[in-house]
């Protein structure tokens, strides 16, 4: 019998990197909503008591990017000046016209950038995700629900989950380790906030997914003991940071650039969304246990470079057939992408929080 271990974690919509991550694709969402051939490669700073915007876009739509991100930034539930960072925090606009070198090879349906992207899916999830993300996900989601719902009304906005699970024969069976981090009032104690994460958060979560909870000494509530001051005033956040989260959680490889603020002419978002919607198929269809999809383009180009399968044994079928299938399933241009998966909407907010794959409503999620 094989034993392994694998941890996965994820952070709170309210994490530093995440706001930034949140204020970029809620404004491309706004860009898109008039101007749906908008280009955009927004990023965001969020630093103590800063929001500063940078990158590039091309659009004809005409917004109000400061009320915008501040309405975001409340939403969250950053709504105390007194912890360094709020709604009402210091904001600096720097966002730019499209480079012409880049707008060049978008406007012939180009790539918008050079760079790989990889998809992942697995049978060990109903959502083809691999176990440990899945459930990090799953905990951080919890934490800000009972958070914005008021359950646990001393939460403030930030935290981290991350999960180590115990596979024997490639199958997940036990979780054997929870970390959270949340912060919290100045209040409650160290024994108070683990109790009640545990009983509000952790094990309803892993309950719903048929996990048992860890022994006591296997769950560590923020490991430093107390936790007062979220977000940025601690720990600037930036745009694209998170990727590892945004993707399987390190189970799979990782694609050389992040998804939000990015229009779908960036293939590094559209590109991995297109791996992921081909790797979930050919799983959902039983033509494999596990795939990796990998693809590859070059900057003012519209076909990948590069297009492979990998299925690590498991496949139920020849490669051929499992090509054949890829080339009728989705058309890997760039325009192709973007015609299947209808990514000319304003959707990618959908997309910031708890990973950009396994959730049923995103179009590279449906199965065919």
């Amino acid at each position: 019998m094989s034993v392994r271990y694998f941890t996965s974690e994820s952070v709170c919509a309210g994490h530093p990197d995440k706001i930034a991550d949140g204020i970029s694709d809620k404004l491309l969402d706004a860009l898109i909503s008039q101007d749906s051939q908008t280009r955009a490669g927004i990023e965001t700073v969020v630093g103590d008591n800063q929001i500063i915007l940078l990158g590039e876009i091309k659009t004809s739509a005409k917004i109000d990017f400061e009320n915008i991100v501040r309405d975001y930034i409340f939403s969250l539930g950053y709504t105390d000046p007194s912890w360094g960072f709020s709604w009402q925090s210091n904001f600096l606009n720097f966002l730019h016209q499209q480079s012409p070198e880049i707008g060049i090879g978008v406007d012939n349906e180009g790539a918008g950038d050079q760079g790989m992207m990889f998809g992942y899916a697995v049978n060990e999830t109903k959502s083809l995700m691999p176990a440990p993300i899945t459930l990090a996900h799953a905990l951080t989601k919890k934490i800000d629900y009972v958070r914005s719902n008021k359950t646990i009304d001393w939460l403030r906005p930030d935290g981290k989950a991350q999960v180590t699970i115990l596979y024997k024969n490639n199958k997940p069976v036990s979780v054997e380790k929870v970390v959270i981090a949340v912060a919290h009032s100045e209040e409650k104690k160290a024994e108070e906030v683990k109790r009640e994460i545990i009983n509000q958060v952790i094990e309803p979560v892993l309950n719903s997914h048929g996990f048992d909870l860890p022994t006591d000494d296997n769950i560590i509530v923020n490991g430093t003991g107390l936790w007062f001051i979220p977000g940025p005033a601690s720990d600037a956040g930036l745009t694209g940071r998170k990727i590892v989260v945004d993707g399987y959680g390190g189970y799979a490889r990782v694609g050389g650039g992040a998804f939000s603020g990015k229009d779908a002419s960036k293939v590094d978002r559209s590109g991995a969304y297109c791996a992921r919607f081909i790797a979930k198929n050919i799983v959902s269809k039983g033509l494999a246990d596990k795939c990796e999809v990998a693809l590859a383009y070059v900057i003012g180009q519209p076909r990948p470079l590069m297009q492979t399968v990998e299925t690590f044994g498991t496949a139920k079928v020849s490669d051929h057939e499992i090509d054949n299938y890829v080339n009728g399933l989705i058309d890997t241009s760039v325009s192709g992408i973007i015609s299947k998966l209808d990514l000319r909407r304003p959707i990618f907010s959908l997309s910031t929080n708890y990973g950009h794959f396994g959730k049923e409503d995103l179009p590279w999620e449906k199965v065919v």
